[in-house]
């Protein structure tokens, strides 16, 4: 028989649970129309003067403020009657070149609704869901959502703890970065060491092009191309650094993959694998950022692996002890965690 005070608290959660689900839809909704940029430029702002700056309807945005300011997304002040984004609310919400900024993100959770009958077809035959085979927004909030990551990590820190690799790109090196997607790892490499060339591989080719687009617009094009072509047979070779970011998990033989990238690299080359941060034992992982990367897992990432050949299914949270397991059987002799944050491992594998 259930205990009526654990069922109000568990009950209590639902609706927290349920208001979160509901407000994802709303952040979509204002990062697209601009309402988070536009209320962090002009400051305490009623929903007329939101609405007016904006181009839209005064009682759409009215209703949009208050389920912002109940879920304190946003803040709301009564004897004003205006809505404002705090300094850190903004950094999340409006910031899109901060290390901050999630709203990106929220576009992913859009791929999982849309995607949902999808998965659970592949839940009942086994055979996975391609990453290819997902809405494109999957595509868009994944760039967006890793790259204030990248941007607060990537050259301050995790190329910083890679032995002697940031004076190679200084001079200049060669560098594979295979499942680039939209390129934010490659263009940013290139603007940090642009006596160094780049070449993005990913085998989806509207991301591709899409990256393309990425580094014609940073001025980057002379020192970064992007070429169609799946990790376990990317062209090239004496790379002096081969990077893969958040994307071995997703791949259906990651053995097979470290085994081509061992082959690619000079004698004295380095592999920097990034895979979402996660313990070894499952039950240290339930926690907040936990429940996240298992969601979008299950969604995602792990569908995404049995769609392929070998479908080992390594999944999001796969942990430091089976990723060195997968470098290890694949021949390498060095592997090491350089650095970490709360999202992200990142390791230097060596031959």
């Amino acid at each position: 028989m259930a205990d009526q005070a654990k069922l109000e608290a568990f009950m209590g959660k639902m609706v927290g649970d349920m208001g979160a689900a509901m407000s994802a839809a709303l952040v979509v909704l204002g990062d697209r129309l601009g309402l988070y940029k536009a209320l962090a430029e002009a400051g305490p702002s009623t929903s007329a003067e939101l609405a007016a700056r904006t181009g839209t309807h005064e009682r759409n945005v009215r209703e949009w403020l208050a389920a912002q300011a109940a879920a304190e997304y946003v803040d709301y002040d009564r004897a004003g009657g205006k809505f404002s984004l705090s300094p850190e609310q903004a950094m999340v919400f409006a910031d899109e070149d901060g290390p901050a900024f999630m709203a990106g993100g929220f576009e992913i959770l859009s791929s999982v609704f849309i995607d949902e009958p999808k998965v659970a077809a592949a839940f009942k035959s086994g055979q996975g869901l391609g990453w290819h085979e997902h809405h494109q927004c999957l595509f868009s909030g994944t760039e967006r959502f890793f790259r204030p990551g990248y941007n607060a990590n990537l050259v301050s820190s995790w190329i910083p703890a890679l032995d002697g690799v940031e004076a190679k790109l200084g001079q200049g090196a060669k560098v594979a970065d295979v499942g680039c997607g939209h390129g934010a790892s490659t263009v940013l490499m290139a603007k940090a060491y642009p006596a160094s060339r780049f070449t993005g591989f990913d085998y989806h080719g509207p991301s591709i092009e899409r990256a393309t687009r990425a580094a014609r617009a940073e001025g980057v094009s002379d020192r970064v191309s992007f070429q169609v072509a799946a990790a376990a047979d990317f062209p090239g070779d004496g790379y002096e650094l081969v990077t893969i970011f958040d994307a071995l998990h997703d791949m259906g033989d990651p053995v097979g993959a470290a085994r081509h990238i061992r082959g690619t690299l000079a004698s004295d080359g380095a592999w920097m694998l990034v895979e979402p941060f996660a313990h070894d034992d499952m039950a240290d992982n339930l926690n907040p950022i936990g429940r996240m990367f298992y969601a979008a897992s299950t969604m995602v990432c792990t569908p995404a692996s049995m769609s392929q050949a070998v479908g080992l299914g390594l999944g999001a949270q796969a942990g430091e002890g089976r990723l060195r397991k997968v470098v290890e059987q694949a021949g390498f002799t060095r592997f090491r965690r350089a650095a970490e944050t709360p999202f992200n491992l990142v390791f230097e594998v060596r031959p």
